[in-house]
């Protein structure tokens, strides 16, 4: 095992409380004769897209997606209008077995609005934007209707059936059949897709944990759960069971995921060693009918900070999407602006604190770490002064929103994992929330901070 370095000091520390206010995104009501949209991503505002000729089809118009939600579960935007078609489209159903707008569902099946590829039994319901038209989207016969209704309420902080590790991150709704959207199936799995390593269940099984919390000043992002990975003990110092992560050792390796290992473009050279203590969860999701993309919070906490930037020790947390997003080598959407995966060498990474910050930065493995957001996150989590022997913080990167695209009615598979790089001395824990379906084309890949 690899000799660890502990500092000491007994300087006073800093806390800094900020109030969390978290913008909240008009929806979008769909309309099949639309051609307008926007283009820009995370800023929340929407642009003019593609517009058709007399006849025929335009252009796709692009819609950005901002970086709030809609509080039920699907994120409609704040931009733009639904983009796509252009020019005269000529909707003329001839009777109830027609799918004139190719949505898969014709009247006798259900389809409220056969002119509209948005509306129909395999849709999400959309909440109406202030002042414009309202539609019922999944053609239930009620409009703006509560579209997830909560699932986690009660769940067992230790339990080891993998939907309710989805049911913590707000996948709630289980799909009947290839028409239906929902979950197929859940497994909790090693960041390589493969099985808990044989012999070494109980230890991988601590990794997970369906949380109410992490410390006192960290809550859920939506419902009464959060599912937290761990490459040591996916627990709360206060919790039962719990293991500090200045080295609980699990002992067992894994493969890299796919696309993995791979350089920081922040640590030039420097390559990542062999996962360890690793753990994940995969879900299989089909995707509704009027959804284009979705999105999902994350917080990291890693102990490898400040110590061991840019070396071959390393925590990571992956998002790992099947298919993989058009224009990328692997599956992995979650990264910085850079292209540093998440680990201690991303630029997110914004919780922290030492002596002399504030007002000056913090300085680590020759890198200039602003801590922007302090140290209060870190109180009770076990990464910060209060709880470890150093009496040092480490760091997290606070709450993120990552989002990707998906093709409406498309079947996807996403698999959440963290590990250790090079040994499991050190730990981290990623708490995964607020699952959201984004209802506008041109949604990209991206990862940015969620206001507080």
């Amino acid at each position: 095992m690899r000799e660890r370095m502990r500092l000491f000091d007994t300087a006073p520390r800093r806390v800094t409380l900020a109030a969390l206010s978290v913008a909240l995104l008009a929806p979008l009501a769909p309309s099949a004769c639309s051609a307008i949209g926007g283009s820009t991503v995370f800023d929340g505002n929407g642009g003019d897209g593609g517009s058709g000729g007399n006849t025929g089809q335009g252009g796709a118009g692009q819609g950005g997606t901002g970086m709030g939600g809609d509080d039920l579960g699907f994120d409609a935007g704040n931009q733009g209008g639904s983009g796509g078609e252009g020019g005269i489209i000529n909707c003329d159903p001839g009777g109830s077995e027609d799918d004139v707008d190719g949505d898969g569902f014709t009247e006798t099946e259900g389809d409220c609005n056969d002119c509209d590829k948005n509306r129909n039994p395999n849709a999400v319901e959309v909440p109406t934007e202030p002042g414009k038209e309202a539609f019922d989207e999944n053609c239930d016969g009620s409009i703006d209707e509560v579209v997830v209704s909560l699932c986690d309420d009660g769940l067992a902080i230790d339990s080891m059936e993998p939907l309710d590790g989805a049911r913590a991150v707000e996948l709630c709704k289980v799909s009947s059949g290839f028409a239906d959207w929902g979950v197929v199936s859940a497994q909790w799995t090693m960041a390589d897709g493969s099985p808990p390593p044989f012999g070494s269940e109980l230890n991988f099984h601590l990794g997970h944990g369906l949380l109410s919390g992490f410390g006192p000043n960290i809550t859920t992002r939506k419902g009464s759960r959060a599912l937290a990975l761990s490459s040591g003990t996916a627990r709360q110092p206060t919790d039962p069971g719990y293991q500090p992560v200045s080295g609980f050792i699990k002992d067992y390796m894994g493969g890299h995921p796919q696309g993995f290992p791979k350089e920081s473009p922040a640590c030039p050279g420097t390559s990542s060693g062999v996962p360890y203590d690793v753990v994940g969860l995969e879900v299989v999701v089909r995707v509704p009918s009027n959804a284009y993309g979705f999105s999902f919070d994350f917080n990291f906490y890693t102990y490898e900070w400040p110590q061991y930037i840019c070396s071959t020790y390393n925590d990571f947390f992956v998002a790992l999407l099947t298919p993989i997003p058009p224009g990328q080598n692997d599956g992995n959407v979650s990264f910085d602006s850079q292209g540093n995966p998440v680990s201690v060498n991303n630029s997110l990474l914004e919780v922290c604190g030492c002596p002399e910050n504030p007002p000056n930065p913090c300085s680590a493995g020759g890198k200039i770490f602003n801590c922007s957001l302090g140290n209060i996150d870190l109180i009770g989590t076990g990464f910060g002064f209060d709880t470890n022997d150093e009496g040092e913080d480490h760091g997290s990167t606070g709450w993120l929103k990552t989002q990707a695209p998906v093709k409406p009615g498309d079947q996807i598979t996403i698999r959440f994992a963290v590990y250790d790089s090079g040994d499991g001395s050190l730990d981290t824990t990623t708490l995964v929330d607020n699952w959201q379906w984004i209802a506008k084309p041109g949604t990209t890949v991206g990862t940015a901070p969620i206001p507080k």
